[in-house]
């Protein structure tokens, strides 16, 4: 019954604008360079061209009568006003700004073209101009631009987040805009548009039921028949490129959010959602492009610094990565929040820029924000450890060890530390140690093992620590290349020979060790 009710009512709209075109038409064959006939066939075409209800694509006839129209309406600011209006739609945006600004310059107090230039600039993402062109509506009619204030809000309400000034600001431009209502035929239209949304309300629960119950193929064909008879209907756009994204279609999925910040370009759940499937698909440039269209839009919110961060970390341009991480702690007052970018970007600076200073001043940025964080003492510790700075890398360590004594990680750490040291007694305490509070701790039986092995001369200890290390995690290339080295000590090179092509095999995939040093151990196991 729903839907019988809705292509009624859309057929009875259908055939009363075909009506119209059609005796238009009939006019222009009688008076065919009668300029205002043409205008009005334009008028027409745009008209049923932007019905939310009509899949049908006119915006190039209203484009071609408009023109016809300006042959001899030459300095009408009416039609250049109509004709940027139209490319707007077309989604030609620099020749509706061109069409736009020759209005303004034949009607210096045009309101109405300036809030259409707004729109445009809104469009390409250029913010502060659609800021200044929908003020310049406002000055030159100041009862007619509920639209031009409500633009406004929503520019604003984009940028206000933890910034009370720009809230404050972004409310008064929506009260002033919901008084001044009546006065704009633009935001008359834009209310009974949006009303008619209402309709789609029991197709929205039942895809939502379909989505529920992982039913995915019949929301898809809910909500595609939905996009069919309301092309204009931004939510529905953003619906089917959820459903596509959870189910790995990404290229669908980024045809809908496109389509859904077309027809609103201040959808930011759609700008986020098509960077993630940007990502999903590697596309990590397109993802680039759109956060930085979001920032322009939304320049307070930190967590779109931190998104771009790490896309540029991926893309393995760290500089790019640490400034919008430093940007990110900036803008975000959460300690939780901020103290993990901060180790993320104690991290960049000691892993992928060799710079340990930088590394320490980050963790202990995270440090002074979330001081019971167990991890950021074994991050400043080994940053302090690259730095070759011991003494500090011990300090961090033993006050980590008084939050959490029985933390395996930091035992194993002080091991290394100890071990690098000199100091071969403290170091084999510690890895025990590691090994008493984690018993399947890979690393620290490695590395006890070595100690056993090349300090201690203990090959059979060593080969005991080694084989627990490899039972603990087989994928462990090192701990296999080890026991191969313990192993040729004792003379067994077959089995040796064995565990060295192990960890080479794993190596490949791991990387944890240089194949060279595989590669000659494996000739001089057969040389000797």
């Amino acid at each position: 019954m729903i839907k019988s009710d809705i292509d009624n009512s859309d057929k009875s709209t259908s055939n009363k604008m075909h009506d119209k075109i059609e005796r238009c038409k009939l006019d222009l064959q009688k008076d065919p360079t009668n300029p205002s006939l043409h205008e009005r066939m334009g008028d027409l075409y745009l008209q049923k061209h932007l019905d939310i209800f009509n899949a049908g694509q006119y915006i190039d006839e209203s484009i071609t009568e408009y023109q016809l129209a300006l042959e001899s309406l030459i300095d009408s600011p009416a039609i250049y006003y109509k004709l940027g209006k139209a490319f707007y739609y077309k989604g030609d945006l620099d020749k509706a700004i061109t069409y736009l600004t020759t209005a303004i310059e034949k009607k210096n107090k045009y309101h109405e073209a300036y809030y259409m230039l707004a729109e445009t600039f809104v469009k390409k993402a250029h913010f502060t101009d659609a800021i200044d062109a929908a003020e310049a509506a406002i000055l030159c009619s100041r009862l007619h631009t509920s639209s031009a204030h409500y633009l406004l809000y929503k520019l604003y309400d984009a940028m206000s987040f933890r910034n009370n000034r720009t809230k404050l600001k972004a409310l008064i431009e929506k009260i002033t805009s919901f008084i001044l209502i009546p006065f704009d035929k633009i935001a008359i239209d834009n209310i009974f548009k949006n009303i008619s949304f209402l309709r789609f309300l029991p197709l929205f629960l039942l895809g939502f039921y379909a989505i529920q119950t992982k039913n995915y193929a019949k929301a898809i064909e809910l909500y595609k028949n939905a996009v069919d008879a309301a092309p204009g209907f931004a939510p529905l756009y953003c619906v089917l490129g959820d459903i596509y994204l959870s189910t790995g279609y990404f290229e669908d999925a980024i045809t809908e959010y496109k389509m859904a910040i077309w027809l609103d370009p201040f959808n930011i759940a759609a700008f986020r959602h098509l960077c993630r499937a940007y990502e999903e698909q590697g596309d990590y440039n397109q993802a680039i492009d759109i956060y930085n269209k979001l920032i322009a839009m939304a320049p307070n919110m930190p967590d779109l610094y931190s998104n771009l961060a790490n896309i540029y970390y991926i893309k393995g341009e760290f500089d790019l990565a640490i400034s919008n991480y430093q940007t990110a702690i900036t803008l975000n007052p959460n300690p939780s929040w901020t103290s993990v970018i901060a180790q993320t970007m104690g991290f960049v600076y000691q892993e992928n820029k060799s710079d340990p200073d930088a590394a320490i001043s980050a963790y202990q940025t995270a440090y002074v924000l979330t001081p019971d964080d167990i991890d950021i003492y074994v991050n400043l510790g080994s940053a302090f450890y690259d730095k070759e700075d011991y003494d500090n890398a011990l300090t961090v360590y033993r006050q980590a060890l008084e939050f959490n004594p029985h933390n395996a990680k930091i035992h194993c750490n002080l091991g290394f530390l100890y071990w690098g040291k000199g100091d071969t007694e403290e170091a084999l305490k510690s890895y025990e140690m590691a090994i008493k509070y984690n018993d399947a701790y890979d690393i620290a039986y490695n590395n006890l093992g070595v100690i056993y092995l090349d300090d201690l001369g203990r090959v059979k200890k060593a080969i005991e620590l080694f084989k627990k290390a490899v039972d603990v995690n087989p994928n462990y290339a090192l701990a296999h290349f080890n026991l191969a080295r313990a192993v040729s000590i004792v003379g067994n090179k077959v089995e040796a020979a064995k565990l060295y092509q192990m960890a080479q095999d794993i190596n490949k995939i791991t990387q944890e060790i240089d194949p060279r040093d595989i590669a000659d151990k494996i000739s001089e196991l057969f040389e000797s």
